[in-house]
Parts: structure tokens; C-alpha cells; sequence
């Protein structure tokens, strides 16, 4: 613990995804004063028609509380 899980479209190389999470554990050990030695950390890619479901489940059935940053588009905009 803690888990950092990212899910988004298809496109991105190896390489983005290594940085991104290599960022992404850097930020949350300093923000929660933790060793990166309990942070774990996932990429999924998604077609643009497997993340109508994703965003469904992960995003707008998640209770409101839940999540901390609301989507500014209309996930039936990238079909």
C-alpha cells in the first residue's frame, strides 16, 4: 500500500508509461511522506469502445466523493 492504478486510451510507448509512473510514485512518496518501497503502480490500455465501460465503472458510478477530479468531456466523444 499504497496503489496507483492508471487507466486511458491506447497510444502511449513503453517509455511514457515508464515515466509517468515513475512521476507519479515520486509524487505520492513525497505528498504522503512514504518509502516508494510500498508503492506499487499499473498502466492499462484501453480502445477508445473498451473505455466506454471503464469510465462507466471506474468514473461515473464511483460515488462523487470518490473521485477528485470530474471529467470535462463526454467519454461517447472519442468514438
Amino acid at each position: 500500500m499504497p496503489h496507483i492504478s492508471v487507466k486511458m486510451l491506447e497510444g502511449r510507448t513503453e517509455e511514457q508509461k515508464k515515466k509517468l509512473a515513475a512521476a507519479l510514485v515520486k509524487t505520492l512518496t513525497e505528498e504522503l511522506h512514504c518509502s516508494a518501497h510500498y508503492v506499487t503502480c499499473t498502466v492499462e490500455d484501453y480502445t477508445a469502445e473498451e473505455w466506454q465501460d471503464v469510465f462507466k465503472t471506474e468514473v461515473a458510478e464511483k460515488p462523487q466523493e470518490k473521485v477528485y477530479k470530474k471529467a470535462e468531456y463526454d467519454p461517447k466523444d472519442l468514438l
